[in-house]
């Protein structure tokens, strides 16, 4: 039974060698993947050294399971991987709110009620068009996140 791969650490960038054990794939195998896969272009930095960044790591990873795991040649697998950033972006085009991996922030009413006496008070005094329009926004985006539990 293959061993499963370890968690991603919070950091902003991987060496070559952190992505290859986070990955459970070789380096030289990782450079060539750059070759192969346009999705994957790692920042580089002084004496060409790659920095990959979090979700390079998680690309890496679909990548080797579309290959290992699922039998995909590299043509098809390139195929596949475009497939599905196409749908992700269509999802996000089409306004569909990602929360895989958000954490949800439980908020009492009474902060909202107590929000809306403020700005009730503010209109009075003359708030800005332009804070009155983020109120609204931030309203309309409380609506719709209570609307995804």
């Amino acid at each position: 039974m293959e061993k499963p791969l370890p968690a991603i650490p919070a950091k902003r960038n991987f060496t070559i060698g952190e992505v290859s054990e986070l990955c459970g794939v070789k380096p030289h195998v990782l450079r060539y993947w750059e070759q192969e896969f346009t999705q994957l272009r790692p920042m580089k930095r002084r004496g060409n050294r790659r920095y990959y960044q979090h979700h390079e790591v998680l690309m890496i990873r679909r990548i080797r399971d579309l290959l290992y795991d699922q039998g995909f040649t590299i043509s098809g697998a390139r195929n596949k991987l475009q497939e599905i950033v196409q749908v992700e972006r269509d999802k996000r085009r089409a306004g569909e709110v990602m929360l895989d991996g958000v954490e949800v922030i439980e908020v009492e009413d009474s902060a909202f009620e107590a929000f809306d006496e403020a700005g009730a008070a503010a209109d009075k005094d003359g708030m800005s068009e332009k804070l009155q329009f983020v109120r609204r926004e931030l309203f309309e985006i409380r609506d719709l996140l209570g609307s995804v539990h």
